[in-house]
This record gives C-alpha cells, structure tokens and sequence, in this order.
C-alpha cells in the first residue's frame, strides 16, 4: 500500500516538476548558434542547410567560385552571413586554404588588403570567424590588421578555436570590437551519432553559460551534419535553447545598431 501511494505522489509532483524546470529555462532566456562553415565551394550539403528551418549562420569562404551566390541565397533565404576567412595553419596543406589565404609572409598593409577584398567578395556579412589558422592568429601583427578592418566595417569577430594563443580575444577587446569564442566542433567525427553528441555538449554548455556557440561545416561532412543536428533539434526544443544568428548573442542594442544589413 506504501508503494503505490509513493508511486501516485510521483505521478502527481514529476509532471510540476517538468513543468518549473521547462519556465525555468524559458526564463533563463538560453540561446546557441550554429556556424556552419566552408560555404561558397562546390560543397556536399550547401542546399540542406541553406534551404533547411534551422537557422544557421552561414560562414562563407572569400574568393571562391560561390562566394556570391551562396552568400545572396543565405541572405535571401533568412541565414545571416559572415566571412570564413582563410588564415594559415601551423600544419596542412596551403591547398587546403584557397585563394588569397592570410599567412604569416604577408606584412599589416597586405592582410589588411585582403580582409577588405574578402568583405567585397561576401556580399551581406555581418561578422567573420577564422578558416583553419592555428599558426596566422597567434601573430599579433597579422591579428590587428584583422581587428582594425573588422571595426571599421561593423563586424562581430567570431574565434573558432584552433589555437589556445589566438591573439584574438586581446586585440578585438582592446579596440572594442564585438567577439566571441566557439565552444564546440561538432563534425570533427564524420558520423551523425558523433554530431548529435556534439549538439547534446553545445546544449550543455549553453544551459551553464545562457549563450554557446558551435562550429559545423559543408562538404565532405555536410549531409552528415545537417542530420546530426536535425535528429538534436527535439531535445533543444525540450530545453528551451533556442538556435539563433550569432549577432543575437552579443548586446541587443549593438544588434540594432551594427549587424542588421
């Protein structure tokens, strides 16, 4: 007789209890985007995303064949847009980087030359997050030259975290330019169950923070990266962390002010 009265006191206090925990994330007011990069190739998974109902940012390569294009059709579609910027690494192929890459050889003047050209080359970007660069974003020369055109053209920089030296969060608070620090890869694994891992630690760390950002990417991994994160999307809903453009995660009034196109 205990047991079952146990029980129905279960049966009465969990379903409040699921109801406190959901407002309580409400009020938390939890928020987490998705940058998904390597956009403006001939890439495996661009229209997934581009043409999909979560809304990514779209972080789109400079001086490729659809830069443009890909660009245009994530405006058009709702997707904010931002630079991935090509940055040289301590290992990897110069290949791997595509035309035009910010490498250690160049001086201020030429990196800055080639931020501008790569604003020029991404139409309706809003911010810019570095492409591979371990070795380029821990040279402070390089970084300010970066910094220096990002404040000047109104961008959010966002720090992808391939180096733990980045020169990054120093300079961009410095100058006073808006940045923040990805906190997740989720694609690093070439497997859906891998990605819905990741998403499931983007959920996590949001929910500690109130804000978290995730890095995923098209191409070879693109078809299972967008599934990945649409299997997660359930359990994000059930949290109440809603995904959003990165720029919704600064200040309300620098969105207002800065990074609506």
């Amino acid at each position: 007789m205990k047991k079952f009265v146990v029980f129905l006191l279960l049966l009465l206090v969990l379903p409040i209890n699921t109801k406190v925990i959901a407002k309580e994330s409400e009020a938390k007011n939890l928020k987490a985007a998705i940058i998904i990069d390597d956009f403006g190739g001939c890439v495996k998974g661009a229209s997934d995303f581009l043409e999909g109902d979560v809304p990514i940012t779209a972080a789109v390569m400079p001086f490729t064949d659809n830069s443009k294009k890909h660009a245009q059709l994530a405006h058009k579609n709702g997707f904010e847009v931002m630079i991935h910027l090509p940055m040289e690494p301590k290992r990897g192929k110069r290949s791997w980087l595509g035309p035009k890459p910010i490498t250690a050889d160049l001086s201020p003047k030429q990196v800055r030359e080639r931020v501008l050209e790569a604003v020029k080359s991404v139409p309706y970007a809003v911010g810019l997050n570095n492409h591979m660069g371990s070795l380029a974003v821990e040279n402070e020369n390089i970084v300010r030259a970066i910094v220096e055109v990002a404040k000047e053209k109104n961008l959010y920089i966002v720090d992808s975290g391939t180096s733990s030296k980045s020169k990054f969060p120093k300079i961009a608070a410095e100058m006073g330019v808006p940045l923040l620090k990805n906190d997740v890869f989720l694609d690093d694994i070439t497997s859906p169950a891998h990605v819905r891992k990741q998403m499931n630690l983007l959920a996590k760390k949001t929910e500690i923070k109130r804000k978290a950002i995730a890095i995923g990417h098209v191409g070879v991994t693109g078809k299972v990266c967008s599934n990945g994160i649409l299997q997660s999307m359930d359990e994000f809903n059930k949290k109440n962390i809603k995904i959003v453009p990165v720029s919704q995660l600064f200040d309300y009034q620098l969105i207002e002010k800065k990074f609506i196109p």
